[in-house]
Order: C-alpha cells, then sequence, then structure tokens
C-alpha cells in the first residue's frame, strides 16, 4: 500500500488519531517502555479499512507486532470504526510518514518537569544485538537537550531491576534513602564505593531516575563520570565560559560523579569539583559520588576533598556471594525467551564469580545461541559457547586440595587417601578424589598414583573407570560427585 503526500494531506484526522492513540500507548505501558519499543512508530497511511504503522528494523517490527499489535488495533477501532486491521511493517524509504501537528503532538519525555532544568538527556533507542532476548539493549539517542553537561541514563538500571542480597543490601538500602529523601541528614554526600561491576553505577542511575521521574516535586539531576567532568571543565576553559560551566553545575539539586577515582593526579579538577561540591551542600543540595576505593583510601585526591566526601554516608558493595548471582542470574533468566536451566544457573553462580557484567554477558550469550540455532541450553552447550570465560575463570585446583575436600565430605582421614587400606568406606572415597584429579587437573595417571601412596596408573584409570560408572547408575553418587567439583572449582 502507498499513500500519496495529497492523500496525506486530505485526511488530517488520522494524524490526530494517531497522536491521540500513541498518548494512550504511553500512558498505559509507561515511559520506558514505549521509549523503548514504540517511540519509533510512523504512521505510513490508511487503505480502506487498514492501517500501515512503520519501525525501522525488523527486530523492532517483530517485537510490537507481537506484543502490541492487538492493543494497536483496539485502539485505532475505538478512534475509527472502519479500521479492521494494522499492519507494522518495517520503513523502507519509499514510505511516507503522516506528519503529525505541533499543536496535538504527545510532549517528548524528558526525566522532569519541563520548567526545572536538566542536565540527563536520557532518550535511548533500541539497536537489535546479537544477545537480545534477555533485556532490551539501549544505546544513547542525540536528540536536544538543555545541557550536554551529563550522560544519559540507562533505563535498565532502576531500583526494581537491582537484585539485593548481603553483600550490597547496605548500599541498596542508602540509595533509597537519598532518592526518597535527598539532603537528608548524614546523608549527604552519599559515597558509594566497590569492585567493578558489584552495582555502583546501577544504583545511581537508580536513583537519577527516582528523583527525576517524580510525579510530585521533581528535582533537577546532573549525572556524569568524574572523566566528562573533567573534559567538560577544561573545555571550558578552552572557550573561556568557565562562568556558565560554573553556573549549570551549582543550578542542580542533586549532582552525581561516578567514578571519581579518575580525577587523581588531575589537580585543577580536583579543586573545581571541590568548589563545586562546597557550594551545592552549603545551598542543601544533594551529592553522589561514586568510586572502586573509600574515600580514605583513594591516595591523590587533596586531602580535604578525602575529608569531605568521608564526612556523610559512605557505603560500600561487597564482591558477590553465591547466594546473590544465583539469584541476578535467576531474574535475569525469568525474561529470557529460552528456558535456561536450574544446573546451568548453578554451574555460572560458581564459575563466575569476578563480576555482574560478565556474568550476565555469559548469560546473554547463552541466550542468543539458544535464539539463533534453536538449540536448548545444556550443560554441555554452556561449555561449549562459554568456553573462552570459562577457560579464563579456571583455578588451579591441586591434588592436595581435591584430597583434602573429598575426606572431608566423606568423612575420613586424610591420611587415608594415600593409606593401602581397602575398606569400601575408604576406597571409594579414593576412587572419586583419583576421577576428581584427572578432571580438574593437567597431571598424568603416573604422577597422580604418586599422590594416592605410589599407586600403579592402571589403578587410577580403573577408579575413574569405576567413578563414570557409577555416576550414569546412581543419581545420589552423580549429585555428590558434582557437588565437590563445584566446591573444588569456586
Amino acid at each position: 500500500m502507498t499513500t500519496t503526500e495529497s492523500e496525506i494531506v486530505e485526511m488530517p484526522h488520522l494524524s490526530v488519531q494517531w497522536t491521540r492513540i500513541r498518548g494512550r500507548l504511553q500512558t498505559e505501558v509507561g515511559e520506558v517502555e514505549y521509549r523503548t519499543w514504540l517511540r519509533q512508530m510512523s504512521l505510513a497511511g490508511q487503505d480502506g479499512d487498514e492501517i500501515t504503522v512503520t519501525l525501522p528494523t525488523r527486530f523492532l517490527r517483530d517485537w510490537v507486532s507481537t506484543r502490541y499489535g492487538d492493543r494497536l488495533r483496539t485502539l485505532w477501532q475505538a478512534e475509527n470504526a472502519d479500521i479492521r486491521r494494522v499492519d507494522i511493517r518495517v520503513a523502507t524509504v519509499s514510505t511516507p510518514a503522516v506528519p503529525v501537528p505541533e499543536s496535538v503532538a504527545a510532549p517528548r519525555f524528558t526525566p522532569m518537569a519541563a520548567s526545572r532544568k536538566t542536565f540527563a538527556d536520557t532518550t535511548r533507542d533500541v539497536v537489535p544485538p546479537v544477545a537480545a532476548r534477555v533485556a532490551p539493549v539501549v544505546v544513547e539517542d542525540k536528540v536536544e537537550s538543555r545541557s550536554d553537561l551529563a550522560a544519559p541514563l540507562d533505563p535498565r538500571f532502576t531500583f526494581d531491576g537491582f537484585v539485593v542480597g548481603k553483600p550490597n543490601e547496605f548500599a541498596y538500602a542508602c540509595a533509597r534513602r537519598v532518592a526518597d529523601m535527598p539532603s537528608s541528614p548524614g546523608f549527604n554526600p552519599l559515597f558509594l564505593y566497590g569492585g567493578v561491576g558489584l552495582g555502583k553505577t546501577h544504583l545511581m542511575h537508580a536513583i537519577a531516575w527516582e528523583l527525576t521521574n517524580r510525579t510530585s516535586n521533581p528535582v533537577s539531576v546532573a549525572y556524569m563520570s568524574a572523566e566528562k567532568f573533567m573534559y567538560r571543565f577544561i573545555a571550558a576553559i578552552r572557550s573561556q565560559s568557565t562562568m556558565e560551566f560554573k553556573e549549570n553545575l551549582r543550578s542542580v539539586d542533586v549532582l552525581m560523579i561516578d567514578d571519581l577515582q579518575f580525577l587523581i593526579g588531575k589537580d585543577n579538577t580536583q579543586e573545581e569539583f571541590f568548589h563545586t561540591f562546597n557550594y551545592l551542600v552549603e545551598q542543601g543540595k544533594q551529592i553522589v559520588v561514586s568510586a572502586d576505593k573509600s574515600p580514605s583510601d583513594l591516595n591523590g585526591l587533596e586531602h580535604r576533598l578525602r575529608t569531605r566526601l568521608g564526612c556523610g554516608m559512605v557505603a560500600d558493595l561487597h564482591s558477590t556471594t553465591y547466594e546473590l548471582r544465583l539469584s541476578i542470574l535467576e531474574a535475569k533468566a525469568s525474561r529470557a525467551e529460552v528456558t535456561v536451566p536450574g544446573k546451568v544457573l548453578e554451574f555460572l553462580a560458581h564459575k563466575i564469580t569476578s563480576n555482574v557484567r560478565e556474568l550476565e554477558g555469559a548469560l546473554n550469550r547463552l541466550v542468543a545461541h539458544a535464539n539463533l540455532f534453536g538449540r536448548p541450553v545444556t550443560l554441555e552447550s554452556t561449555h561449549e559457547v562459554l568456553h573462552d570465560i570459562l577457560k579464563s575463570h579456571d583455578r588451579r585446583v591441586t591434588i592436595e586440595e581435591i584430597q583434602k575436600k573429598v575426606a572431608e565430605h566423606f568423612s575420613i582421614r586424610l591420611t587415608d587417601m594415600s593409606s593401602a587400606r581397602r575398606a569400601r568406606a575408604v576406597a571409594r572415597p579414593r576412587q572419586v578424589a583419583m576421577y576428581l584429579a584427572k578432571q580438574l587437573t593437567s597431571r598424568s595417571l603416573p604422577e597422580i598414583g604418586r599422590k594416592f601412596g605410589n599407586r600403579d596408573h592402571t589403578t587410577v584409570m580403573h577408579a575413574v573407570s569405576r567413578v563414570t560408572e557409577l555416576m550414569e547408575r546412581d543419581g545420589t553418587f552423580a549429585e555428590d560427585v558434582e557437588l565437590l567439583r563445584r566446591l573444588l572449582e569456586s
């Protein structure tokens, strides 16, 4: 179907109806959902009882058609009883769009009331990624903004999307308090610190979203990395616009600086940040800062700045526990379009312990592989798809460690591993230890045998064969061996 420009002009009611429909959708699904999936819809025109709507990519077309197609048809029929079908297509160069009159167009979403200043351009578009499906992937959409001082916010990073556990519950509670009551006594500044991928940036974005999306009394928020703060400051000096830079920053209600450790050694930028910090705190404005270390450990920052940063609330995010990693994976997997078995999630939670980003990336790869090739996710496919990640996380396990762990598990003496005792209560754990030594170390069979009381390599071969056979026949025994493997690899 094609619609000429003259036909579009003759049907101004279409654009008015389209505007009302978009407005209803925006209200129904919420700002983040609308911006992520529906904002790029365009109305191409009408042909009899059919309306054509276009989207820029096939991925978006399929997503919107599957999840919102019926609702779009219902809304169109409510506006125009003659409409029976809504055709959702991928836009082409020859597909014109019905213009939306400025007088009735829905306002573009900003993260706070239009009357307040904002430095966060939060509008993002979806890019169809290889590892899509676990969560929408977003990139920055360059649109007009009242200031380019701040970085955009990621709509995935909200409080609802943050998985809380013992390592991060205090930091989460502090972030919630600041989002609910900025500039509370004792919480200004809020300093969040922890290693890479533990959730500092997620919490900072969540605070910004909460503050800027308030239905009553929204506040202006400037969120940026310390690196961007430095570059903007240098650019202001070069363009002789430092006063404008200062006034812009000091007019916000909440200033958020991520990765403050980047300012170490940058004396002039530190001084400017210090004066901005002091001014905002004196005016009762909220400061939120994150870094990889606590204020007292940030050697290279001016003493006066470290002192001021430590005078508010300092909250650390500890390394994740197995339970927290598993909870995060379960939350992500619940939104995937393929089934990820619990054993796979447990394996990943045990194996990838460095940071949450790498953990989520591994799950994304598994889901993408399953979607692209139509294969189920299994432990075997997990090893195949993630071989590079798993290899980098391999820990060198020693035979001594294996013997000690197996002896503890089966409640025998460590000396029994190399003794001549042949009682089943001792021989079976010894065989399990030999099997695990063969699986988890690069030692040869003769070397393994020597560690078990100078036994012959054929004894080790028999032990490996016997344990393999028992694992195939006895599910409980197989679970015991698998548990020992996980404990040794974690």
